[in-house]
């Protein structure tokens, strides 16, 4: 079907080749529409008059603004349909720019060109641009605005239009993104944005029909009456009653200079009423820090000017902070994080354009760590760190790292706080705003109860003792927010400390001292022990035990299998880690139904920490593989011995002088060699 077109009109963009729109179509029918001739595709909002010629990529979105929309097709500007032809083959003849006015849906600026007696230099020769409003941009003017137009044709009207004009022929292809064209009024400038998703704005207006060639021109329809721009972002909030807050707020950051510079930026101007819904213990507190309430300012502040007219579905942007918003929109309404809450949109300013909003948008770097936990998932912790009357720690300006475990952890409702409690708390609190992203293996963290904590990383977690960090850091103004999975259980001794200090391992204790492995388990290291309880030794036949116990060379041996010389917590295990024992043979840790196993045994607890490593309780007495060690089949085999192997099944098909002939080879000799090495024949 794509051999016979010879012409393909999408949206504003003409002579696209196919590939460009049509790859994943979902829609044949536009597929075989869009390839008759000169024929127009565009996005048309069901139950209104509104069209959108937006890119391929939002017609498969078939929404906007949330709102269903169908895919609808007219003749490209210039050309009409002949009964019993495809698509739109008839050219109509050129006329200029007054009469083109009339075919275009633009009668309104036709009717008022010819009051305001511009009609004679639109009809005249010449080279022009004239962005026409349609008739409804006209109608919907406010009434007094429309009198005081209409009441002064040949100069209020007339200064209107000329301004709507420029003195050469502009097609789509040259509104270029962030661009100004000169005027006919005065050369004011005309500010042009051609956004990615294909809308075109004037002055924030969005075009309608573009590109309506003309004898002595081009005219494109507007959904809006543009007027003439001539203050600066910063000029809007001098003289915007429901901007004074605002006002003080940049003339104390020094913002100043920036909102007068030049440049294309978006202002999302708090309103005083904005303003008034924050407490103001908080607003008081962001007003009177420089770093914080420029923070603030610049979350409100975006790279790039948006026009409303622009916004058919949500997009993230970044701010001057450096942060993003996510800016959407839901019927006629503009959202800001998923919330409706611009109240005026689109005051247009030289450098940029300003809406109004009626909520305060605060940045994580101007809160404090009780507001950064309050507003996530930690809400409990805060609650807790408060009845421990550890409060200040969160609100001052100290800068600290507060480990927080989710709300999930306390889910049984929040522990009992006495003096044992907010010693731990205070454990939760790290001396220094870090960031996760810095924090490297083996690294101490000094708590505010003195505690010392270490940090492990691993391929799949991030880790502080025996808590894993679950969500992205939240970094305040002086504190960070780390959000872990569980209470902290800071180390309290070396491993034979913890040992000896629990009951149930009072067997294990003994049998260390008896094999001679005391030493090494006190010495500073990184051990992960899989620690039999005195449950485990009494499982085994009482005649296996007494043997073992009497053999302080085994009891060392199968000890040494149940320690390896790394440390992994339970936050580090997925599917399978294998850990290298002390007695040479590897250990499988696993993770099923939420359960540590280790060597396909459940560990009674986890996590048990120590200076020197972690102790996991378990309830049987692990063996070591009796196999040779060639044939463990968690090493990896010799790929030349294998390729050997399967070799020598296929040679005793082969005649006996075939087979003398390959075993004589050199190579064969030397893999033969290996094999009686390895594995004493084959």
């Amino acid at each position: 079907k794509l051999k016979g077109c010879s012409q393909l009109s999408v949206g504003l963009v003409t002579h696209v080749t196919p590939t460009a729109c049509f790859s994943g179509l979902q829609d044949p029918l536009l597929l075989v529409v869009t390839c008759s001739p000169n024929v127009c595709a565009v996005q048309k909002l069901i139950g209104t008059n509104r069209k959108y010629f937006t890119n391929c990529k939002q017609w498969y979105q078939r929404k906007i603004c949330g709102k269903s929309t169908v895919i609808s097709y007219e003749c490209c500007p210039g050309y009409e349909k002949v009964p019993g032809e495809k698509g739109c083959p008839a050219a109509l003849p050129l006329s200029n720019i007054y009469e083109t006015l009339g075919v275009v849906g633009s009668a309104t600026t036709q009717l008022y060109s010819d009051r305001s007696n511009l009609r004679p230099e639109i009809e005249g020769p010449g080279s022009f641009t004239i962005f026409a409003p349609s008739n409804e941009a006209w109608a919907s003017l406010p009434a007094e605005t429309l009198d005081s137009l209409v009441s002064n044709v040949n100069i209020e009207l007339l200064n209107a239009l000329r301004y709507h004009m420029v003195n050469k022929r502009v097609l789509t292809d040259d509104l270029k993104h962030g661009t100004t064209l000169n005027s006919m009024y005065q050369d004011l400038p005309i500010q042009i944005h051609h956004y990615p998703n294909g809308i075109v704005t004037v002055n924030c207006a969005r075009l309608l029909k573009a590109d309506h060639h003309a004898t002595n021109g081009v005219v494109h329809v507007i959904d809006k009456v543009i007027s003439t721009t001539t203050n600066s972002i910063q000029q809007v909030i001098e003289t915007e009653e429901s901007l004074e807050t605002l006002r003080a707020a940049v003339a104390a950051s020094d913002l100043n200079s920036l909102l007068e510079s030049e440049g294309q930026y978006t202002l999302l101007a708090p309103t005083n009423e904005a303003f008034e819904k924050i407490p103001r213990e908080t607003l008081n507190r962001i007003l009177g820090d420089p770093e914080a309430l420029r923070d603030l300012l610049n979350h409100h502040i975006l790279k790039s000017a948006m026009c409303a007219e622009a916004i058919i579905a949500g997009l993230t942007m970044e701010t001057l902070e450096g942060t993003t918003l996510d800016v959407g929109c839901s019927g006629e309404e503009l959202t800001l994080n998923g919330k409706a809450i611009i109240a005026n949109k689109d005051v247009l300013a030289t450098n940029g354009v300003v809406h109004f909003v009626n909520e305060l948008l605060i940045p994580d770097s101007a809160k404090t760590l009780f507001e950064l936990a309050q507003e996530s998932e930690v809400s409990k912790s805060t609650d807790f760190f408060r009845q421990a009357g550890l409060s200040s720690h969160l609100t001052g300006s100290e800068q600290v790292t507060l480990l927080a475990p989710v709300n999930d952890v306390f889910k049984d409702g929040l522990p009992v706080v006495d003096s044992n409690m907010k010693n731990l708390l205070l454990n939760h609190i790290v001396r220094d705003q870090l960031s996760s992203k810095y924090l490297y293996h083996g690294q101490k963290l000094q708590t505010l109860g003195d505690k010392e904590l270490r940090v492990f990383v691993y391929r799949n977690n991030l880790c502080i003792e025996n808590a894993c960090i679950a969500a992205h850091d939240k970094r305040g103004r002086f504190g960070t927010l780390f959000i872990l999975d569980k209470m902290l259980t800071p180390p309290s001794g070396s491993v034979m400390d913890v040992l000896k200090a629990d009951h149930r391992f009072s067997t294990l204790v003994a049998a260390i001292q008896s094999a001679g492995l005391t030493e090494n388990l006190n010495r500073p290291g990184t051990f992960t022990v899989f620690a039999p309880t005195n449950e485990a030794f009494r499982a085994m036949p009482q005649g296996e035990l007494n043997k073992l116990m009497g053999n302080a060379k085994e009891l060392a041996n199968i000890l040494k299998f149940h320690v390896a010389d790394e440390i992994l917590v339970s936050g580090a295990v997925g599917a399978l880690v294998r850990l290298k024992s002390m007695q040479g043979d590897k250990l499988e840790v696993s993770m099923k139904n939420n359960v540590i196993h280790i060597n396909k045994e459940p560990v009674a607890e986890s996590d048990i920490m120590a200076t020197n490593g972690v102790i996991y309780a378990v309830n049987s007495v692990l063996q070591p593989q009796a196999s040779r060690p060639q044939e463990r089949g968690d090493e990896p085999a010799d790929p030349a011995l294998e390729i050997f192997k399967q070799a020598s099944a296929v040679m005793l098909c082969v005649c006996p002088t075939q087979l003398a002939l390959l075993l004589a080879a050199p190579v064969y000799s030397r893999l033969l060699a290996r094999m009686k090495e390895n594995s004493g024949g084959f």
